[in-house]
């Protein structure tokens, strides 16, 4: 298993490998259109901080990447990628994206009504550093998850990153106990995601956080 560096000759794999992990995981598909999902969570990380960028090769064929960002503040906002997908690929007048996002206005109004959190990202200059890993069912297991989060933990120290936090679901316990073993602390109390499912029920999104150095940071 090789780790590296993303160069812009990866692309095309890199962008066929998104559609194909997290098989099995509650985020394996959000609203049903692939390309837009890519648009948001893969695309600008390629444009915008290909340095931060690391992939898992096996054999010569990409099985599994870590996406992220030094700085969160110089990085466009997930709402603001997500607004400009919507309106890119017309999102509202395709079934399932508009099926999607009709449920997480209905979940949002719920929230807000009950009081309840929801999930966002989170700004702290504490941790102003962030990250998302993902790999294929193949290459779980393999010791390349472990490897690329410590490609990017000595790429965040490298660059002077006081701290990292990322987000995953309370209901993905084997990410969570990935991220629990690699120093990560869970950060606040779980908000629900508006609209997403997992085996029919809702979800909570869970924000975990990591000082760069191995002291550990209270909250």
């Amino acid at each position: 298993m090789e780790i590296r560096g993303y160069t812009e000759a990866d692309r095309p794999e890199l962008t066929a490998l998104a559609s194909h992990v997290g098989e099995g995981s509650p985020t394996a598909t959000l609203w049903g259109h692939p390309e837009s999902e890519k648009a948001v969570y893969l695309d600008p990380y390629m444009d915008l901080e290909p340095e931060s960028l690391f992939l898992a090769v096996d054999d010569g064929r990409l099985v599994g990447y870590l996406t992220g960002c030094v700085d969160s503040t110089s990085f466009p906002t997930e709402e603001a990628r997500l607004e400009s997908a919507i309106r890119h690929y017309r999102l509202i007048s395709r079934r399932k994206p508009a099926t999607f996002f009709a449920r997480a206005l209905a979940d949002t109004l719920v929230a807000r009504v009950r009081r309840l959190p929801l999930a966002a990202e989170l700004t702290d200059p504490r941790w102003p550093s962030h990250l998302h890993i993902n790999l294929t069912p193949s290459a779980r297991g393999t010791g390349a998850a472990d490897t690329l989060m410590h490609h990017f933990l000595d790429h965040l120290a490298a660059n002077n990153s006081p701290g990292c936090y990322l987000q995953t679901l309370v209901e993905n316990s084997r990410a969570v106990r990935f991220f629990e073993r690699h120093g990560f602390t869970a950060h606040g109390a779980p908000a629900a995601v508006p609209g997403l499912r997992y085996k029919a029920s809702k979800v909570h999104q869970l924000t975990m956080i990591r000082a760069t150095s191995s002291l550990q940071i209270e909250d």
